[in-house]
């Protein structure tokens, strides 16, 4: 498989991918970041779908966070032969995110969730030095806040209508150290989905604080390799 999609979550863009991209380019992966516009399920979804559509042949979809609802609605297309889950959510038919995450005690990042007047919701500073982006460089991270896409409300209500988990093989990776979404969750996630997992001791964006291993396992899946490798083995 030589196509992969990249999909971001929520307060975020296509450039919290920028550390994965060149390892999997040299690996001879085509390689595409969505650039969501965070304004609902349907919206994210129909982005994510263009660009399957723009791809040349069968895909490997990425999600990272919010990025996991909608590569399970998106991952449904025909052209997407596997998904790769990364520290992301992951509904069940019927389900929204906040159906996924209702039933766990929320990780401490979700206090420092700051709705406008307008329905969208933005990340503080606090929030993405301490519980986002804890284990990026403290620069990187305001960089990353100042740039963070702000998210409709309405996006996490959403439910998603077919499971793409359900019927395509999935790898996870599980962030140990993820101040945004709980680890238990995204364990009990990877299980449910029997996927290939990796956990990494690391904050909630491992593709920029250990981009190597997540670029690594994001090579594996696409080779369809159904054991997590060490940082390294997988590149080509």
């Amino acid at each position: 498989m030589k196509n992969v999609l990249l999909v971001h979550g929520a307060f975020s863009d296509g450039s919290v991918w920028s550390k994965v991209v060149p390892t999997l380019q040299a690996a001879g992966l085509n390689v595409v970041a969505a650039q969501l516009p965070l304004t609902s399920l349907a919206d994210d979804v129909a982005t994510t779908k263009r660009a399957i559509a723009r791809m040349d042949g069968p895909l490997l979809l990425v999600g990272h966070s919010w990025g996991g609802a909608v590569i399970t609605e998106a991952g449904n297309e025909p052209k997407v032969e596997r998904l790769v889950y990364v520290a992301a959510g992951a509904p069940d038919a019927g389900q929204s995110f906040n159906d996924w995450w209702k039933d766990v005690t929320p990780a401490p990042g979700v206090s420092e969730i700051q709705a406008d007047a307008f329905g969208f919701a933005t990340l503080s500073l606090a929030g993405y030095c301490d519980s986002l982006m804890q284990d990026v460089p403290a620069e990187a991270a305001r960089v990353a806040f100042v740039a963070q896409g702000p998210t409709a409300g309405a996006c996490f209500d959403a439910a998603v209508t077919a499971a793409a988990w359900r019927t395509k093989p999935a790898w996870y990776i599980v962030a140990q150290n993820d101040g945004m979404v709980p680890t238990e969750l995204q364990a009990a996630s990877a299980k449910a989905m029997n996927a290939t997992t990796l956990a990494l001791p690391t904050g909630h964006v491992p593709q920029l604080s250990q981009p190597d291993a997540v670029a690594d396992f994001i090579i594996s899946a696409a080779n369809g390799v159904k054991e997590p490798a060490e940082a390294g083995s997988a590149r080509s």
